[in-house]
């Protein structure tokens, strides 16, 4: 295979012209013709034993140049995409013949290719880093969470119902003196104040005593799911069999060994106030990054193809497609559940996308003009963290990974570290 040419025609569209010798053709003939000679009836011989010889004079000499030009076609645009120094965007190819017989083919292929990238700046980009100080406030918050996870729920006696309060409860619904449907429920457990019921119905149980009956009247909201109950006065005969409220535990040395590997409260503090910081730094970084990002493809022009944003859609929603999977749904059932069809669900993946191959462009703008790349031993010691984090042998993951890909990853990390470490600069 060689490249004769190479001819740019519209924005991101590249012309390659190839040529295959006249041997790998014949070779890929010959290779046709004992695929397809099972298949060919040939007067006078045996299924599958007739020569070539026979089967060209009979059908013709072009008879197998479709199958051997369809066997070569990949390998050698390949070849030549890596020749010509462009990277290929997966896109529609056009195909064209130029020729093609005994002293070999030529042709032509129009490919999409990655843009021409310029960034008016990269380096000391304006960007601050803010990272939120951990207070006394936020651990005893934090603390509260912890209390709040350890509770139990007590039956409340002397007092009446509160917001806040678990009440377990008897309810039968009217509207104009007819029972109507799902309007009737025994021993309903309800959170006051969660407003789980229709507005007004909760603040109505709160200050009734348990073994209380009352009637609870309320309207139903004019945007209410059930047509024939919008805007109607309704009223619910109710009755009150418990009040259950949460009983928080003491926060003192004794609830620090229950609840964590620590001896003391303050030591549980500590700790609360360490992984709260931890928190926040890595927020803040994820901040910083993603600000820096912004402010790096705002300096990038590049006229992107239009299929680099429809490939990353269409990753993203296959890796969404995974996900649903491991939690044991599938995607017409979520579509089904969100009332979405598949193109709304791309749509929503759009912005996101395009934010990710800009991104992705600048970087790899940035770590050409830097010369950042991954040398072997980089690539050597990824393989061994990837194989160590999916516990699979390293082996396995460079089949399942290509050395290329790792480095070019890593040249993106690297330039990323050179943006952050050059902000402000």
């Amino acid at each position: 295979m060689s490249l004769k040419a190479v001819n740019k025609k519209e924005t991101n569209r590249v012309e390659l012209e190839i040529e295959v010798d006249a041997a790998a053709f014949e070779a890929a003939v010959e290779k046709a013709y004992r695929k397809n000679i099972n298949k060919l009836n040939i007067p006078g011989f045996r299924r599958g034993k007739a020569p070539r010889s026979f089967v060209e004079k009979m059908y013709g000499k072009e008879v197998f140049y479709e199958d051997a030009m369809n066997d070569l076609y990949p390998e050698a645009l390949d070849a030549a995409i890596k020749e010509s120094g462009y990277e290929y965007v997966e896109d529609k190819i056009d195909l064209d013949v130029v020729s093609v017989g005994e002293e070999g083919l030529v042709f032509k292929a129009v490919i999409t290719v990655k843009p021409e990238v310029a960034l008016s700046a990269y380096k000391g980009l304006d960007v601050t880093r803010e990272e939120k100080e951990v207070t006394d406030e936020d651990v005893e918050a934090e603390l509260n969470k912890l209390l709040d996870r350890n509770s139990r729920m007590v039956t409340v006696e002397g007092r009446a119902a509160e917001n806040g309060d678990t009440v377990d409860f008897d309810f039968d619904g009217y509207v104009d003196d007819v029972a109507f449907d799902g309007g009737k429920a025994e021993h309903y457990s309800l959170v006051l104040g969660s407003g789980q019921f229709i507005p007004g119905f909760e603040d109505q149980i709160v200050g009734k005593n348990a073994g209380e009956e009352f009637d609870v009247n309320v309207t139903f909201p004019e945007d209410y799911h059930a047509e024939e109950l919008k805007g109607k006065a309704a009223v619910f005969k109710c009755k009150l069999h418990e009040i259950k409220a949460k009983e928080l535990p003491v926060a003192d040395d004794e609830f620090a060994k229950d609840c964590s590997e620590f001896d003391t409260l303050d030591e549980l503090k500590a700790d609360l106030k360490a992984k709260l910081a931890e928190s926040r730094k890595n927020e803040a970084d994820a901040a910083f990054e993603n600000a820096l990002m912004d402010k790096l493809v705002e300096n990038m022009t590049a006229e992107i193809p239009e299929a680099m944003f429809d490939n990353e859609v269409t990753e993203q929603v296959n890796n969404f497609a995974y996900r649903l999977q491991s939690q044991g749904m599938d995607m017409n059932l979520y579509l089904q559940y969100t009332g979405m069809d598949e193109a709304a669900l791309r749509e929503n993946f759009r912005p996101q996308a395009e934010q990710q191959v800009k991104g992705r462009l600048a970087l790899e703008k940035v770590a050409a003009l830097e010369g950042l790349t991954a040398t072997e031993e980089e690539v050597e010691a990824e393989y061994a963290r990837m194989a160590e984090m999916y516990k699979l042998d390293v082996e396995r993951v460079k089949a399942l990974v290509a050395a290329d890909a790792v480095a070019k990853d890593m040249g993106l990390k690297k330039a990323l570290d050179f943006i952050k470490e050059n902000a402000g600069k």
